[in-house]
């Protein structure tokens, strides 16, 4: 089952009043301001389904989509979820850090996966455009942790050609790719 806002409960049969009675209740459990699931609902990441419930283009990505596919030991204080640049960035109570992309940018290696648990999904980018977004925000989020990742994605067989034709596409990437690149070769 979904999880509800009060904007959505009357497609369950629920008016804003008899969300929040079921609620105290115990029939729906509060996850955030304003988003609610079954009690009986299963066990899924209240952070990614509260950024999904917020903006339906959220987008996993930097430290984040790097823990998720393996390419780091780095576990992220918050969740890193990219939006287009412009967009109104949500009031969270969840551990989320919010990011602004270029909106002719955001889509570049952006997929779409579930969300364990439910039937909510959420975006996430590629092992290849995290990298490359690490190296493109190096300053930020270190060299270190650029480098470690490109390192294990070509130990796990990762092909440089898509790595190079994603980082061309970004501002401020191909260059540090190729360097990293020739350095590791």
């Amino acid at each position: 089952m979904p999880a509800l806002t009060p904007n959505i409960a009357h497609q369950d049969g629920l008016s804003r009043s008899g969300l929040y009675r079921a609620a105290q209740e115990g029939k729906y459990e509060r996850i955030a301001r304003g988003i609610y699931l079954p009690a009986d609902a299963s066990a899924t990441d209240w952070d990614w389904l509260e950024a999904s419930t917020r903006r339906a283009d959220a987008t996993i990505c930097l430290t984040s989509a790097l823990a998720h596919h393996d390419l780091t030991d780095t576990i992220p204080d918050a969740l890193d979820v990219a939006i287009p640049r412009g967009a109104r960035i949500p009031a969270t109570t969840s551990a989320i850090a919010w990011h602004s992309f270029d909106r002719a940018t955001f889509d570049i290696g952006r997929d779409t996966i579930a969300i364990p648990g439910g039937d909510h999904t959420i975006g996430l980018y590629s092992p290849e455009r995290s990298i490359a977004d690490a190296f493109r925000l190096r300053g930020e989020l270190g060299y270190e942790l650029a480098r470690d990742a490109l390192k294990e994605w070509l130990r796990r067989g990762g092909k440089p050609t898509r790595l190079i034709e994603i980082a061309t596409q970004l501002p401020r990437t191909k260059s540090p790719v190729l360097q990293a690149l020739d350095a590791l070769a």
